[in-house]
Formats: C-alpha cells, sequence, structure tokens
C-alpha cells in the first residue's frame, strides 16, 4: 500500500538568468497530490504555473528544491533519466494535441508504446482499448486530420493513458475546443479520474477549473490558495 503522496513538491525555485537580468518563476512552491486526485493549477499569465508544469513534467528542472514522482527524486535526476521519467510515469496532453496528421487514430496511440519497445501486438490491444475508452470506437481508421479538434484531443487523451503512467498531466486542454466539446473532454476527464487516475490541469478557465476536484492558484511564482473544491461541475 503506498504511504507516500504520488507527486511532493518542497520549497520549490525557479530562477531564469541572463546576464542583466534574473527572472523569479518560481519561489518557495510546497504542495503534495495524493494517488487519485483530479488537481487544477491556475493562474494569469506570467504567475508560473507553465514553469511549474514544465517541472512536474520533467520538462524542466528547478533551481532549488526538490520534486518527487512516486517517491523518486525527480529534481536530482540527469537529462537521460527525467527522459525515462516522462515516457514511463507521465501522460502528456498538450493543448496543441501534438498529433501526426495524416497517421490514423491506432497508430497515433501506438507510437509512444512502440518507442518504449512494447510488441506490436500489445500496443494495437492497448490503442483499440483507450480508444474506445474515449469515445472513439467507431473512428479508429481515420487519419487525425479528419477528426475535429475535441476528437483530436480524445485521442491525444487515448495516447497518454496507453503507457499507464502515474499521472495525466494536461495543458490547457480544452484550449483550442468549443464550449460544447470542451465539456464532453472534461466528462472524459472526471470519468477517468473516478476510475482512480490522477490529473493535474493548467489552465486559466475558471469554468473548466471548477470540473476538478482541487484548486491550486499560482501569482507571481507563488502558491495563493490551494482549496478542495466544493463546488465540482459534473
Amino acid at each position: 500500500m503506498q504511504n507516500f503522496p504520488i507527486i511532493k513538491i518542497k520549497n520549490l525555485s525557479k530562477i531564469y538568468k541572463t546576464e542583466v537580468l534574473e527572472t523569479i518563476a518560481l519561489s518557495n512552491v510546497s504542495f503534495e497530490v495524493q494517488k487519485g486526485e483530479f488537481v487544477a493549477i491556475m493562474g494569469p499569465s506570467g504567475s508560473g504555473k507553465s514553469t511549474l508544469m514544465h517541472i512536474i513534467g520533467a520538462l524542466d528542472k528547478p533551481t532549488s528544491g526538490e520534486y518527487f514522482l512516486d517517491g523518486q527524486n525527480v529534481s536530482k535526476l540527469d537529462d537521460d533519466q527525467l527522459a525515462d521519467i516522462r515516457n514511463q510515469k507521465i501522460g502528456f496532453i498538450f493543448q496543441s494535441y501534438n498529433l501526426l496528421p495524416r497517421t490514423t487514430t491506432v497508430k497515433n496511440v501506438m507510437l509512444p508504446m512502440a518507442y518504449a519497445g512494447i510488441d506490436y501486438q500489445e500496443r494495437e490491444k492497448r490503442a483499440l482499448e483507450y480508444l474506445k475508452i474515449v469515445g472513439l470506437g467507431d473512428h479508429l481508421h481515420h487519419t487525425t486530420n479528419q477528426l475535429s479538434g475535441g476528437q483530436q484531443q480524445r485521442v491525444a487523451i487515448a495516447r497518454a493513458l496507453s503507457m499507464h503512467p502515474s499521472i495525466l498531466l494536461a495543458d490547457e486542454p480544452t484550449g483550442n475546443i468549443a464550449s460544447k466539446q470542451a465539456d464532453e473532454i472534461m466528462a472524459i476527464f472526471q470519468k477517468l479520474n473516478q476510475e482512480g487516475n490522477t490529473i493535474i490541469m493548467i489552465t486559466h478557465e475558471p469554468d473548466i477549473a471548477q470540473k476538478s476536484k482541487r484548486i491550486i492558484i499560482i501569482r507571481d511564482g507563488q502558491i495563493v490558495s490551494d482549496q478542495p473544491n466544493r463546488q465540482e461541475k459534473i
């Protein structure tokens, strides 16, 4: 039984330096996320939320402080080890989908599993399974440029799930889609969370954050609010 948080961030700071300027993106940030939580991180442009997302996603390193994922101190890893963490433990869902446009939905979902050395039959089995879970069972052989924005985001969610990650990390996942499709995407996230998936979502949209179970607000590189969402919208 797991007796530590899935994410532990302790006294995390990130400072960007040039020859003439020092910019503090994050200052002494600390919080924990338990397995099975659905957390929205909100903040205005320039607040530090994107920097925090990059560190949680093992895409960047903190200047100081510590970040533990599944009990492992990610902040001390080298670039190759960070790449392994990204591939094995983090399911990324981006605002821009990051799909191959002239490739079928099935092959898009299979791609990260191919890089991980998973055999073809297992890759195909998982791809079909997760595309059906996100409601695209009848679009398996469409190329992604034949799909709507909402459908493309569903493919991205299926791809993120395919590696059985410790966390799903969603960066403005509804930023490029219409409000009705955004509601459908958030309903998928809520269902996945109910099934035990840990979700961290970066958003600047209050109505989207309201679909999560906990809202962290960051401003000027610091957490100004961290509260359970008692008004979660289904």
